[in-house]
């Protein structure tokens, strides 16, 4: 069975949150299995099931029930997830979420939407609703997905009504009244599913200050990410996982990535041999991909440094090698 993963950053958004409400960090950390070095890399995977257990030991430490629901109220997406950055530099709100929809799985996998996006728009009765299709056995992902809409909407547009009711599956809880203070609308608990009745003009609302090379640069780097998701449970996938991030610095020993991994060199070394692969071709792969998907977005000059190319004829030599044209022709 695959394991599900949410995001380094995610995972530490959570962690410091509980620990700034009182819960001892250390303890924390025990009570998960998880070290510091495990999530300093904000694109690195943490268990699914190891964020839930740090979520119970937090709820257990600070006394706070709607842990989950203030969360958002705390942390802002674009500080947690390259997610919240490609989300804030598209250029309208409907953009965004189909942003969100592409990537959300960079953050956190669930289960139970295989078949369409995570967060869905559904018209009902001459009403627009947004569901979350989550359907993990972990109803605080949700209230926490719903918040994150809620607060960031009220933190950069706080005289625009965005959700006008809500509509949650689980059972009215004795902290019911932080669900409307936090959701900022009425809450129907035991309802038949998990969704906001939103206002319909909001898709439209335009993003304030959309940076559109942000955006580009954001969105190569994030389908890197996704695929890498995909294959995460192969070597190579793991791999990539690790290079990615630190692909612009140049820095990319095959020693510092198996000790990454907890391997030896030669491990590290068989089990690429056995996916029929070396390190060397896919260090070479992940640059012709990833300089593809910038070059689509960013200057030569730029993609070469994202790549790790400190001169940019040593990268026109190599993507002239990867794909028989230089970077200048394929830009134009």
């Amino acid at each position: 069975m695959v394991q599900a993963t949410v995001s380094g950053g995610f995972f530490k958004g959570l962690l410091e949150f509980a620990a700034s409400l009182g819960a001892d960090r250390a303890a924390l950390l025990e009570r998960t299995g998880v070290t510091e070095t495990d999530f300093a890399d904000q694109d690195a995977r943490i268990p699914l099931e190891r964020y839930k257990a740090l979520y119970r030991a937090g709820q257990e430490m600070t006394g706070e029930p709607a842990l989950a629901l203030k969360l958002p109220e705390a942390t802002r997406f674009e500080q947690i997830s390259i997610v919240g950055l490609i989300c804030q530099a598209a250029d309208t709100m409907g953009g965004a979420l189909k942003q969100l929809n592409r990537f959300s799985r960079l953050v956190v996998e669930v289960d139970g939407v295989s078949d369409g996006p995570r967060f869905q728009l559904t018209p009902r009765n001459g009403e627009l609703w947004l569901e979350d299709r989550c359907a993990e056995d972990f109803p605080e992902l949700i209230e926490a997905a719903l918040a994150r809409f809620t607060c960031e909407m009220t933190r950069h547009y706080p005289d625009f009504t965005f959700a006008l009711a809500v509509h949650l599956t689980c059972p009215r809880p004795a902290h019911a009244a932080e669900y409307e203070r936090v959701l900022r609308a009425p809450v129907t608990f035991g309802a038949a599913w998990n969704a906001l009745r939103i206002e319909p003009s909001w898709l439209n609302l335009a993003i304030q200050r959309p940076n559109r090379y942000a955006f580009g640069m954001f969105n190569g780097h994030a389908d890197a990410l996704l695929a890498s998701l995909e294959q995460s449970k192969t070597t190579r996938g793991r791999v990539e996982a690790l290079l990615i991030p630190l692909l612009h610095t140049g820095e990319l020993a095959m020693d510092a990535v198996a000790t990454a991994l907890g391997l030896s060199r030669q491990t590290l070394y068989r089990r690429l041999k056995a996916e029929g692969v070396g390190f060397d071709q896919v260090l070479d792969d992940l640059r012709r991909r990833m300089a593809e998907t910038y070059l689509e977005k960013l200057s030569v000059n730029e993609t070469a440094y994202l790549v790790g190319f400190s001169e940019t004829s040593a990268f026109s030599r190599a993507f002239k090698r990867w794909t028989g044209a230089s970077p200048r022709g394929r830009k134009a």
